[in-house]
């Protein structure tokens, strides 16, 4: 197509072993996307990564499906009969979104519209209609800092632990050992994590809102106890109100929302959304600019994503511009390392002494699950152990000097 960029106006697409120094992956998505949103039909590669790359383009452009076929040396694109581009609710979004993401967002959009077309459950139709109402009627501003954000921010110098419940890790498939909600919710309570995640997004994740129901019952049947019920966080990629209005009917206390995926506008909507039903929000970012953009849309309890080491990360929530009288809680969330020698707990040290409120704990808390001395129990203690990161190595059985301070009363609370 003539509204093609230069390079791209004679074959579509080249022979990327001549193709301008710098021109990044990035560039080449975008390239092919303003292809197809001119028309263009069929393309071919010369190897399955520049394909793959295209058929994000492509789906990012149009909702109907598409093939790939992949030749030891070459791919060839077949695209429908129609690609015109369709609107998305992040289209004025000031973040950008990878390949992967994009993928990940249009296939939840497809999720979330099939879910409707089915029938919501009751329980959740009331609660559109009640965030509806509330929305209608303005939402106040909240008058202090949440539960969920009281139960993650203690005394300086000590470490919050979320712990995140799933039933597929991101390496290795479903695992049958990890056990069903109702044995691991109490497991976390009984080991005094602040608050347990679910990853309801069946994909990524192996849970369902059923799980979120499990858990957020078996939470509130702890209630008059010691320890007491955390709070629940339903871990789901928002992409409509029809997910938070679900969140609050499946029993959660608080809803994780990526802002990378929401779009900075979009993301104060669903902020407003949350607040209406009473529920907190988890802002997850992957820098700086999106953590303000958070702020900015009304969180105040920020997850930083992302495989930099835990200074990188603190640098993207250490110098954000609050409202006057807000406080920010910063968490970090934890990635699992492919071995066993417990770095994760390390990092959970390392993140308390920077100055993060919590840390955010998924696979790490499942990867020795065998191993009945790192069980997750025992890795959520070891995490908020009074250890030193000079002194001590995470399977140290003592260690000296100091690590988290802590009183008899932070402990318990």
């Amino acid at each position: 197509p003539s509204a093609a960029p230069t390079h791209l106006r004679d074959s579509y697409i080249p022979e990327f072993s001549s193709r301008e120094k710098g021109y990044s992956e990035q560039s080449q998505f975008q390239d092919c996307l303003a292809l197809f949103f001119n028309g263009t039909k069929n393309m071919t590669f010369s190897h399955p990564r520049f394909a793959a790359l295209a058929l994000a383009a492509f789906l990012a452009a149009s909702s109907p499906s598409a093939t790939v076929a992949f030749a030891p040396r070459s791919a060839s694109f077949v695209g429908p009969a129609s690609t015109a581009p369709m609107a998305t609710s992040s289209s004025t979004s000031s973040t950008s979104l990878g390949a992967i993401g994009v993928l990940a967002r249009k296939a939840k959009e497809a999720e979330v519209r099939k879910y409707c077309e089915n029938g919501p459950e009751e329980s959740t139709l009331e609660q559109v209609q009640a965030m509806k109402s509330a929305l209608e009627a303005g939402v106040p501003p909240p008058s202090g800092p949440g539960l969920l954000q009281r139960a993650l921010t203690k005394r300086k110098g000590t470490i919050s632990i979320v712990a995140e419940y799933k039933r597929k890790l991101d390496n290795k498939g479903f695992v049958d050992e990890i056990f069903s909600p109702e044995i691991m919710s109490p497991a976390f309570r009984e080991f005094f994590s602040s608050a347990v995640a679910v990853m309801a997004d069946e994909r990524t994740g192996g849970c369902t809102y059923d799980d979120v129901r499990s858990i957020a019952d078996e939470q509130e049947s702890a209630r008059g106890d010691m320890p007491g019920p955390c709070p629940v966080i339903c871990s789901d990629l928002i992409v409509d109100e029809v997910q938070i209005a679900r969140s609050k009917a499946f029993g959660a206390d608080a809803v994780a929302i990526d802002v990378g995926v929401a779009g900075a506008d979009r993301f104060g909507t669903f902020v407003d959304a949350a607040r209406a039903l009473g529920l907190e929000v988890v802002a997850e970012v992957n820098s700086a600019d999106e953590a303000q953009a958070a702020v900015d849309g009304g969180a105040t309890v920020l997850s930083v994503l992302g495989g930099g080491n835990p200074a990188e990360k603190y640098e993207c929530v250490s110098s954000l511009a609050v409202p006057e009288g807000a406080e920010v809680c910063a968490i970090n969330k934890i990635l699992a390392k492919d071995n066993k020698a417990l770095e994760e707990v390390e990092e959970a040290w390392v993140s308390r002494d920077l100055g993060f409120n919590a840390v955010w704990v998924s696979d790490a808390l499942y990867k020795n699950a065998a191993e009945p001395t790192e069980s997750p129990g025992a890795v959520i203690a070891a995490m908020r152990a009074k250890s030193s990161v000079k002194w001590a190595s995470p399977k140290a059985q003592s260690g000296r000097g100091e690590g988290a301070r802590e009183y008899l009363g932070d402990i318990m609370m």
